[in-house]
């Protein structure tokens, strides 16, 4: 099974340091990373920067648009306001159907903010004792929800190419 985990920092470039150590975490085989996204947000700016660490044409990554959408909704929705409003909605309860809820998203936006940087990662096969012991509590903050083998399968077949 798969897990979307969101890793919080508080420094612009956290994200992208934990980055480099779960890569090396995975070559110890102590998880498996399918696919990963950083976000990085400088003091003093409107919105943060985006990037796939992935090439989504590798096996197991889910995309662009996947990304794209999801960051969408946690970063730029409250920007644009009651504009979109039903289409939010809308989208909301697709990824509901896919394990990434309402509340995942409020708390992501919440305490992603302004200073901190975020690594959002798609794994599996995780060992989470020894993953907790790379990562200290003062570190990096996990906010994680687990997909099922069949929102996994959802997932990728909303966002395939």
């Amino acid at each position: 099974m798969a897990s979307l985990t969101v890793w919080k920092f508080s420094t612009p470039y956290g994200a992208e340091a934990a980055m480099e150590k779960l890569e090396a975490l995975q070559s110890q085989q102590l998880i498996t990373v399918q696919d990963a996204a950083v976000v990085s947000w400088d003091e003093g700016k409107k919105k943060p920067k985006t990037h796939q660490l992935h090439d989504t044409k590798k096996g197991g990554a889910l995309g662009g648009g996947f990304w794209g959408l999801l960051f969408g909704l946690i970063f730029f929705v409250p920007i644009l306001g009651l504009a979109i409003g039903a289409a939010t909605g809308a989208l909301f309860g697709s990824l509901a159907d896919v394990g990434i809820s309402d509340s995942f998203i409020k708390s992501v936006r919440d305490q992603v903010t302004p200073g901190t940087s975020a690594l959002f990662l798609l794994s599996s096969d995780a060992v989470m004792d020894r993953l907790r012991e790379e990562f200290p509590a003062h570190d990096a903050e996990l906010i994680s929800t687990n997909l099922s083998t069949e929102q996994e399968a959802k997932l990728r077949e909303a966002f395939a190419d």
